[in-house]
């Protein structure tokens, strides 16, 4: 299992996913490297073919993030946000408007926290609802 505190690093998509709670990025053979590092032959198809990873107007953003985009929020983010919102209890959309607001750093302090494993300390997956570790079963609050 990759350890909590260093698999945050360089994770946090331009969409405001944590690719760090990704099934993908967390099993234990050929991980991904996640959405805004380098594209590997370990990354999901999914993601490598996402219109948002590969979005043109992502490269005049200043800060890389979506909310920094005149289009802010395209119908493709609306879609994959509210397919989160559904079945992982989990907002882009809120994730990208804490990041406006209290900084990459602040939100990647409150992801270790919200993310970890009441029961053991590791950390969880969003497409999971049970600690890849001890099996624990557990709710995400889904505001900030």
């Amino acid at each position: 299992m990759k350890d909590i505190e260093l698999r945050y690093t360089g994770l946090i998509a331009a969409c405001g996913m944590n690719c760090g709670l990704c099934i993908g990025y967390l099993r234990e053979k050929k991980p991904c490297s996640g959405c805004s590092l380098i594209k590997d032959a370990n990354m999901p198809q999914a993601c490598r073919s996402c219109k948002i990873v590969n979005c043109d107007l992502l490269a005049s953003t200043e800060s890389g993030f979506c909310f920094d985009c005149e289009k802010y929020p395209c119908s493709r983010l609306k879609m994959l946000d509210k397919r989160y919102r559904t079945k992982y209890g989990m907002s882009m959309i809120e994730n990208l408007a804490y990041i406006k607001d209290q900084g990459l750093d602040e939100f990647i302090k409150h992801e270790q926290e919200k993310w970890k494993c009441k029961v053991c300390g590791a950390g969880l997956s969003v497409h999971r609802k049970f600690c890849l570790q001890c099996k624990t079963a557990y709710e995400v609050a889904t505001k900030y």
